[in-house]
């Protein structure tokens, strides 16, 4: 079976207004490009065709999710906000979650193209799935967007997965740099569904060691705050020493990682120092770990990563892991890459690690 990926021109095509980096323009503020653009999306996509990988992927079809399937995880009075932001061309829908002219609808497909996946992954369609979409989904909660994210797109793909096909326990593995608020928030009381989030340590109002769930859902939520500047072998040794065992004694019936590739030596929002390598290997480890657990049931969600010229290189490597294809393209900054130092695992980062792994028994087991 191939690897299924799944793209829409539309999702280049949410453009939110006048701002620089996150702020809106005006005053002071000269106007310039945002954060969250297009250009990562679309050059990541434009290097697996130069690449010639596009061709040995299967090319699933997009669609827009209903309202039905969104109000599984939000709320009626968000969604009606939403809708009139994106008609009027402008507003926030939350914190920082910008909304332009046809937004909503741009977010529907998002969404729909993770129930796509979601679904041909389960149903042995395809090998495994990646989702290029935009806007990103993994701040976004139950009743507002955060922070460039407006619907909860794995989230919703999990929903589905629940409600629609009976898949009793799923797993959420996010390494993009900010906190996973937005899957953690909607399941946090809920012992079928675990959220992992690597992150940078404060980067985002919340994502601490102890935020580990509530009532039945005690256990179920796993952060793992590594601090700025961690390496190649911090983000490796996350995935090896705690979310490895976390997901063999979870024993998900399905993966999905929200994919962020703001970890990256390169990106101007995040101070970690992951390479196209690091992803490449974490990749790996989740899907040795898919095929055992789960028979290999594994997709991904695009969520941040703002270097133009480095994402495409994160997500190349990915996806040529996901499909078993090495191609003839090469990372040109591997060679930058090995020069910088900082790459070791060191001490305090370690020790998050072992307080990380300490957690791990106490996830619920399968009928407890």
């Amino acid at each position: 079976m191939k690897t299924g990926f799944l793209w829409h021109e539309y999702f280049a095509w949410h453009s939110f207004g006048t701002v620089s980096g996150s702020i809106p323009a005006g005053g002071f503020v000269e106007p310039g490009a945002p954060f969250e653009n297009e250009q990562t999306k679309r050059r990541l996509r434009n290097l697996l065709e130069v690449s010639g990988l596009l061709d040995d992927l299967s090319i699933l079809p997009t669609r827009l999710a209903t309202d039905e399937e969104l109000l599984r995880v939000h709320t009626v009075d968000y969604l009606e906000k939403l809708k009139r932001l994106s008609n009027a061309g402008i507003g926030d829908a939350g914190r920082g979650a910008l909304v332009g002219k046809g937004s909503f609808e741009i977010a529907q497909r998002a969404a729909g193209a993770c129930i796509v996946a979601a679904d041909a992954v389960y149903d042995r369609v395809v090998r495994n799935a990646y989702v290029l979409c935009r806007p990103p989904g993994h701040h976004a909660e139950r009743d507002c967007g955060i922070g460039f994210c407006l619907l909860a797109n794995a989230s919703i793909a999990t929903e589905h997965l629940r409600k629609v096909r009976g898949v009793k326990r799923i797993a959420l593995v996010d390494w993009d740099v900010h906190h996973g608020n937005g899957a953690q928030s909607i399941f946090y009381d809920d012992p079928d569904v675990l959220t992992i989030s690597i992150h940078q340590d404060r980067l985002f109002r919340s994502g601490s060691i102890e935020e580990r769930g509530v009532g039945d859902g005690l256990g179920a939520s796993l952060n793992i705050p590594l601090p700025a500047g961690s390496g190649h072998e911090a983000y490796v040794a996350a995935i090896e020493r705690v979310v490895v065992p976390a997901l063999t004694r979870f024993q998900p019936e399905m993966i999905i990682v929200p994919s962020g590739f703001d970890a990256s030596v390169f990106d101007p929002l995040g101070r970690q120092m992951a390479g196209s390598e690091t992803f490449r290997m974490m990749t790996r480890l989740l899907m040795t770990a898919a095929d055992r657990l789960c028979e290999g049931r594994l997709m991904m969600t695009h969520e941040g990563g703002y270097s133009e010229t480095y994402v495409p290189w994160c997500g190349l490597a990915v996806l040529e892991e996901m499909s078993g294809i090495k191609t003839e393209a090469q990372d040109p900054y591997l060679g930058w890459f090995g020069l910088i130092g900082g790459h070791e695992l060191k001490p305090h980062e370690n020790e998050v690690l072992i307080q990380a792994a300490a957690l791990v028994d106490q996830i619920p087991r399968p009928g407890k």
